[in-house]
């Protein structure tokens, strides 16, 4: 049989290529080898259910069978998996999906893992790090930009890196305050008809950015800073006639945002303070969709320099692989009919 050892820059790692296109990878950090293959074997699994490649396990040394493709996609997974874990000591299943993304790995291929996770945000509760290469454009341009608008589907990490990167700020004391919208288009924004106090009403209207603060910090940190009012959430309409000095503010779901309403978010900034608009504009929730104000704003403001605007599509997406495919059923769907 002949053999292709290929060995990594780390003395902790060797590869082989055996003639029947099998890789075997050798780790010999016990620690790094445990947190790659995961409890009970989990992330290997995760790796074969994706790819529909064997995986085996035994000692130090994990074994792939498949297609030549696969086994070279799953080698290349691994070594991201090996870097991630350096890094933060830990995975998650999201760094399964990140594994065998292709602009990861053809940014591994072309740069150093310290390069690569050179856009970290660290919380409290965890490093945070772009999965794909359009997510490290937008979060470059969430620490440099004052203004920032990011479209896209569901799943591309629009909410969550935006606040992963707004609490990593306030933490550094970069900021004095972050602040949360988003319209209550569900309920009209006529909030006076619902029952209980102010965040009562507008509380289950803004569960993803409480979803994604909750993931990147304590729950109880994460309430004594809203008491504090260092963390705000509010409806859009409560942010008329402010000016917004030494803040992060993100409005989400602005697809459901009027023309109106979005000039007079974005009018709000102030003296050191970013303003984020997300929006997905296949996700349009108001009567008339042609009155939704994001894709408008978007061609109006493209040519400030200031303003940074992030496309994503379905090739961003970093959630399951499922949703991937769902997605980019929905957009082939819409351009078929248009």
């Amino acid at each position: 049989m002949k053999i292709n050892k290929q060995n990594n820059n780390s003395e902790e790692i060797s590869v082989i290529y055996a003639d029947d296109d099998s890789i075997n990878i050798n780790i010999f950090d016990n620690q790094i080898l445990m947190g790659v293959v995961g409890p009970f074997d989990n992330n290997l699994k995760e790796l074969e259910r994706f790819t529909g490649s064997k995986i085996y396990f035994r000692g130090n040394s994990i074994t792939i069978k498949g297609e030549k493709f696969e086994n070279e996609r799953i080698r290349n997974a691994i070594e991201y998996l090996i870097d991630r874990f350096r890094f933060d000591k830990k995975i998650d299943r999201s760094d399964i999906i990140s594994s065998l993304n292709k602009d990861m790995i053809n940014d591994k291929k072309n740069q150093s893992t310290v390069q690569l996770l050179g856009e970290v945000m660290k919380t409290p509760k965890r490093s945070v790090i772009p999965r794909s290469k359009k997510q490290k454009e937008y979060v470059k341009s969430l620490k440099n930009n004052q203004i920032i608008m990011s479209l896209g589907p569901a799943g591309t990490g629009k909410t969550y890196l935006a606040v992963a990167v707004a609490l990593s700020m306030l933490l550094e004391k970069k900021v004095e305050r972050i602040i949360l919208s988003r319209p209550a288009v569900e309920a009209g924004e006529r909030l006076g008809f619902l029952p209980g106090d102010m965040k009562d009403k507008i509380d289950p209207y803004l569960r993803p950015l409480y979803d994604s603060l909750y993931d990147l910090l304590d729950y109880d940190k994460i309430q004594k800073k809203i008491e504090s009012g260092a963390i705000e959430i509010a409806p859009l309409a409560f942010m008329r006639g402010r000016t917004l000095k030494n803040s992060f503010a993100i409005l989400d779901e602005a697809q459901n945002t009027t023309r109106t309403q979005i000039k007079m978010f974005l009018t709000r900034i102030g003296e050191n303070s970013k303003l984020v608009v997300n929006g997905d504009p296949s996700q349009i929730d108001l009567p008339n969709k042609n009155q939704s104000g994001l894709i408008e704003s978007q061609n109006i403001l493209k040519g400030i320099k200031e303003i940074s605007v992030i496309n994503f599509d379905h090739q961003d997406v970093v959630r399951h692989p499922l949703v991937t495919k769902i997605v980019e059923a929905y957009q082939k769907n819409s351009n078929d009919k248009g």
